[in-house]
């Protein structure tokens, strides 16, 4: 018998667990290389597991709703086998007696139960699953299973999501007591210990906040940061989208923002200075030749994620247009999957959104540098022409790059941050849009 072991695979940057939501094939069935054999749910995105190759599925082991370490090993395929196993004959997913975190949280912690005093099922009365992460969100904040069953869920077949649940929770409702105000022993307390010595509210993290927390702190600690700032004029730029965009929406069944084309002037210059995009092993510089733009964004539960541009050097501005717009639709929606939030060698954050003019972003691991774009105003500015030097009113914006010195000096970066300056104010104004 030729055994292969299927592993639960890499699903995103960060992520080390996922819960296994649903097997789509049982002990004895006969699988085809890459066809889905099991869906699975992280606290980003939810995905599928495909067969690594053709067999017959012998063993299963986990059950549904268990929460795996990424790399574990979650079946085993016979290469060889035939699909004649017998339902008496079949590996059965063994019974585990250690008790998921979730559920060991909701046994050990007795006040962590709903109001009317019975835990979370993981299925309600009409069939819907119910998430470890979700069920214990709901136990702490006392969300009965009444009202969990009446949240609209965002994910697959109406699933109900943590984003979905922090909505519910936000939102007012008489007599709402989901907030944990500080009792006065616990804030005599915290003031002795030097926390606070005024009213406060304990917030926990979420689990999501938890992994972006320690990333960046990670990143902090692993990379020296340096940050450089260039201030560039995109007058032309500004203008050829105001004179264009409405075309380009007709043509193309695209709105045209000026992120692509802010990611197409980072990879011309990437493709000038590589040792920009590169990553960092011990003493060993890993040089890519792939160019994969990540782009920071925001989620509606104020949460980050960072879908991907993969091959953005082979792509022109219709094309960066179309990728930018459709990931930032799919984090707006939670629809990512984990292949859109992986892979980045250069990352690409617009603290312009929130009217910032300049921001000192965070190396996002294992790349070497990051760029921020600020909010474009008009200022006066000098203009050099034919007849002398002017003052005009021009569209200008700040950018910042953050890099690690360990392998990018102030050369590097800085001449690599001006060049993206360079084709930004070389924009062609009369460019057509294709």
């Amino acid at each position: 018998m030729a055994s292969i072991e299927v592993k639960l695979p890499k699903l995103g940057e960060s992520i080390k667990e996922a819960t296994l939501l649903n097997w789509l094939k049982k002990c004895g069935e006969r699988v085809e290389k890459d066809e889905v054999i099991l869906e699975v749910a992280t606290d980003k995105v939810d995905s599928e597991i495909a067969a690594p190759e053709s067999g017959v599925l012998t063993e299963l082991k986990y059950q549904e709703n268990e929460v795996v370490a990424i790399g574990e090993v979650i079946a085993l395929i016979d290469t060889d086998g035939e699909a004649n196993i017998s339902s008496s004959e079949k590996t059965e997913v063994p019974k585990v007696e250690k008790a998921t975190k979730s559920e060991s949280d909701s046994n050990s912690n007795k006040h962590d139960l709903n109001t009317n005093g019975s835990s979370i099922k993981r299925h309600d009365e009409a069939g819907r699953f119910y998430s470890p992460l979700v069920r214990s969100m709901a136990e702490k904040e006392g969300v009965s299973m009444q009202a969990l069953a009446q949240i609209q869920g965002s994910g697959v077949n109406g699933r109900v999501l943590k984003k979905d649940l922090i909505a519910y929770l936000s939102s007012p409702k008489p007599n709402a007591t989901n907030v944990k105000v500080a009792s006065s022993q616990q804030a005599n307390e915290a003031a002795a210990a030097g926390v606070y010595e005024g009213r406060y509210e304990v917030l926990e993290m979420d689990r999501m906040r938890g992994m972006i927390a320690d990333h960046m702190v990670y990143s902090k600690q692993t990379s020296p940061h340096v940050t450089a700032y260039v201030e560039v004029d995109v007058t032309k730029i500004v203008n050829w989208r105001n004179k264009v965009k409405e075309e380009f929406q007709a043509k193309h069944g695209e709105k045209i923002t000026f992120t692509p084309i802010f990611v197409e002037a980072v990879v011309k210059a990437i493709q000038e200075f590589p040792l920009i995009n590169v990553s960092v092993d011990g003493k060993k510089i890993i040089a890519k030749k792939d160019i994969n733009i990540g782009l920071a964004a925001a989620l509606p539960t104020g949460n980050l994620i960072v879908p991907v541009i993969k091959d953005a050097d082979k792509q022109n501005l219709l094309g960066l247009t179309s990728s930018v717009n459709e990931l930032v639709e799919k984090a707006r929606t939670n629809k990512l999957a984990a292949d859109e939030i992986k892979g980045s060698t250069f990352t690409i954050s617009n603290v312009g959104t929130f009217r910032n003019v300049m921001g000192t972003p965070i190396i996002n691991q294992p790349e070497v540098a990051i760029l921020a774009t600020g909010a474009i105003r008009k200022k006066p500015a000098v203009v050099e022409t034919d007849h002398g030097d002017m003052i005009a009113i021009r569209q200008m914006m700040y950018l910042s790059l953050s890099f690690d010195h360990r392998v990018v000096d102030g050369n590097l970066g800085g001449s690599f941050l001006a060049r993206i300056m360079d084709h930004l104010e070389a924009f062609d104004e009369n460019r057509e849009i294709g």
